[in-house]
């Protein structure tokens, strides 16, 4: 799809917890330089890894971190009805697990729950958590709800091990964000 054929179309990056929120902002500006609609959503979690006014640049929006926000009168359904498609990057265990199972405590698992259209989530976590059976079911449940998972890849975490847990690369998102465009 042509950059000129994404003006106008409006995308919610969702960003959790995990150390590859630092790679959200990447995946933002990419976003953003395409000509897309921009609003980040963020976990607590993530904003003590990556603070909100750093998507508030880039995005040149307001990022939205709770349900309390007075901005908006119902943040989760607002958020939700405003965009096209929805990319959960890094997606942690936690949130898959509220996924699969339908929970919807904070604004994040809320707006998902709320969300209609395209739910892309990009899974990063260390290892030993991606391949905990509960993690797996998880994953599966959510591709069976019709989420298009994007990775993870293998390589080096972290922690400062290597296997399978790394979030793909923005440039490979951003890809497949246009993609479900």
């Amino acid at each position: 799809m042509a950059t000129s054929d994404l003006s106008g179309k409006e995308v919610l990056l969702g960003v959790c917890g995990g150390i590859a929120a630092y790679k959200a902002a990447s995946l933002a500006s990419l976003l953003v330089k395409s000509g897309l609609g921009v609003t980040v959503v963020m976990t607590e979690s993530a904003t003590k890894l990556v603070a909100p006014k750093t998507f508030e640049a880039l995005t040149r929006r307001p990022v939205a971190t709770s349900m309390w926000d007075t901005r908006l009168v119902h943040p989760h359904i607002e958020l939700a009805r405003q965009a096209e498609v929805f990319c959960v990057a890094p997606a942690t265990a936690n949130i898959m697990a509220k996924a699969a199972c339908g929970l919807a405590d904070d604004l994040m698992s809320a707006t998902i729950l709320a969300f209609g259209g395209k739910l892309l989530m990009a899974p990063a976590m260390n290892t030993v958590m991606w391949e905990k059976p509960a993690t797996q079911r998880n994953y599966k449940t959510l591709l069976d709800d019709g989420v298009q998972m994007l990775g993870p890849e293998t390589g080096r975490l972290s922690c400062g091990e290597s296997g399978p847990g790394r979030m793909i690369a923005p440039e490979d998102i951003f890809d497949a964000i246009v993609a479900a465009l």
